[in-house]
């Protein structure tokens, strides 16, 4: 019966999807896993001349606001300038007549008028580029938040500099057969402390590497990459593939992380990992790691892999796992058992992204004893205007013991997110969101009780 459902559903999804959707552009947010980092995706079109879709050879002069008329030289969209001059007619859209972006960024023209549609970034810029298939990058972020919450963001009513991050890649190409690369990030700031080697607490790898008590430095991935055809194989210290929100800033939509994300999936291995693309719809993952969130000293003994699978044109599915032994801490944690998460990306429209995500983590000690068993579901709506200016909401039910609480001891945690993304160049992104928590047994610790709001901004410079 629950088989039954199951392709029920992922048949619904397929079917409704592409009926709504007909030419649909996948307006995806987050990167690939495997891409390295770039201007964060808020939205996707086609090329949009503010309605033009005809080359002009003729002069306009003006645009007809009075009721909405049809355009000359084939701009048929309806027009709402507050400029009535709308300067540079079919040549240049809704241009700078329209104000900035083609329209002032959250007023009228943007969400309603003329100019629905049209942004312009301007060009990136790029502190090193690329050349040879090496490449170099990073980015700034800087944020606030009025309340503390256990999830990264602990320092509160403080502007803090979350993440300084340099990376640097040789992207691999196997178009024409065997090649070798690899990568490796460094990060400065707040969130430093959270994505170091803590798995093991002697000081090894970037563990200790902190400045202060919420300050410090961390290398959480390097690692070289072999492929051939369609296999590749990366060995070193490297991200998770657990999850759908991931540490590096630019590739979430939203300031602020998901108690899933936080407590219940690994941030970083040490071992090996295969990907096979056995199809243009499927990627199959698999390898070996020294536990979770270790660096080059070994921390237990688990398989890491998973299958992404494109089950029609607007929905992606990832089952990702991890099994074994995930910590072994001599005359400290030892922690083994199962995890997996999964998740359902859907392009619902053009503009639409749904996420779906359940994850499932159940461990025990060397004794056989409970250490931590939680469930979720944390369901994302994110709306993308243009590439300019998106709008999303977050939904999370965190159901846990051992986390916050002694093991047996099960709780809920709810909380709803809602938040804009930015962009006013390609090199800035600004994120501002509102956030609800209940936490109805006050376990997760939050700092305004069993229920608290909180208002967050960051802004994300990228080179």
């Amino acid at each position: 019966m629950k088989r039954k459902l199951l392709f029920s559903t992922l048949a619904l999804l397929c079917f409704g999807t592409t009926a709504v959707a007909q030419e649909n552009a996948h307006a995806i947010y987050q990167a690939s896993s495997d891409a390295a980092p770039q201007v964060a995706q808020v939205g996707h079109f086609g090329e949009v001349g503010c309605g033009c879709e005809t080359p002009c050879d003729c002069e306009v002069t003006g645009c007809d606001t009075a009721d909405y008329g049809e355009i000359t030289c084939g701009a048929e969209m309806p027009y709402e300038c507050s400029d009535p001059t709308c300067d540079g007619g079919c040549d240049g859209g809704c241009g700078s007549g329209c104000g900035l972006l083609g329209g002032s960024l959250l007023g009228k023209d943007l969400l309603g008028g003329c100019c629905l549609g049209d942004c312009d970034l301007g060009e990136p810029f790029a502190l090193f580029g690329e050349n040879c298939g090496y490449s170099a990058g990073g980015w700034i972020q800087m944020g606030y938040f009025n309340n503390a919450l256990p999830l990264f963001n602990s320092r509160a009513d403080d502007l803090q500099l979350q993440q300084a991050w340099l990376w640097a890649e040789k992207s691999i190409d196997t178009s024409n057969g065997f090649d070798v690369g690899g990568r490796i990030d460094y990060i400065y700031g707040t969130d430093s402390q959270d994505t170091q080697a803590f798995g093991i607490p002697n000081g090894h790898w970037d563990e200790d590497w902190d400045n202060g008590p919420d300050y410090g430095n961390a290398l959480p991935q390097v690692y070289m990459e072999a492929g051939y055809g369609d296999l590749s194989v990366k060995v070193g210290h490297f991200y998770t593939i657990i999850g759908w929100e991931v540490v590096s800033a630019p590739d979430n939509f939203f300031y602020s992380h998901a108690y899933t994300m936080y407590n219940s999936e690994p941030f970083t291995h040490t071992g090996a990992l295969a990907t096979l693309a056995v199809s243009e719809d499927i990627e199959v993952y698999g390898g070996y790691v020294l536990g979770w969130d270790s660096g080059f000293e070994d921390n237990g003994d688990a398989f890491l892999g998973g299958i992404s699978l494109s089950v029609c044109e607007d929905v992606n599915l990832i089952y990702a796992t991890v099994a074994g032994r995930f910590s072994d801490v001599t005359g400290g944690t030892h922690e083994r058992g199962y995890m997996h998460s999964i998740v359902a990306d859907v392009s619902v429209t053009e503009k639409l992204q749904y996420i779906f995500q359940t994850d499932y983590l159940d461990t025990q000690d060397q004794f056989n004893d409970g250490v931590r068993n939680t469930f979720d579901i944390n369901q994302y709506l994110i709306y993308s205007l243009n590439d300019c200016l998106a709008m999303g909401g977050r939904f999370e039910w965190y159901n846990q013991e051992g986390v916050y609480t002694n093991y047996g001891d099960e709780t809920d945690i709810y909380a709803l997110t809602l938040g804009v993304n930015v962009k006013p160049h390609a090199n800035v992104l600004v994120r501002p969101e509102i956030r609800w928590d209940w936490d109805d047994d006050g376990s997760a610790g939050l700092e305004k009780g069993d229920d608290q709001t909180t208002f967050g901004i960051d802004t994300i410079f990228l080179f």
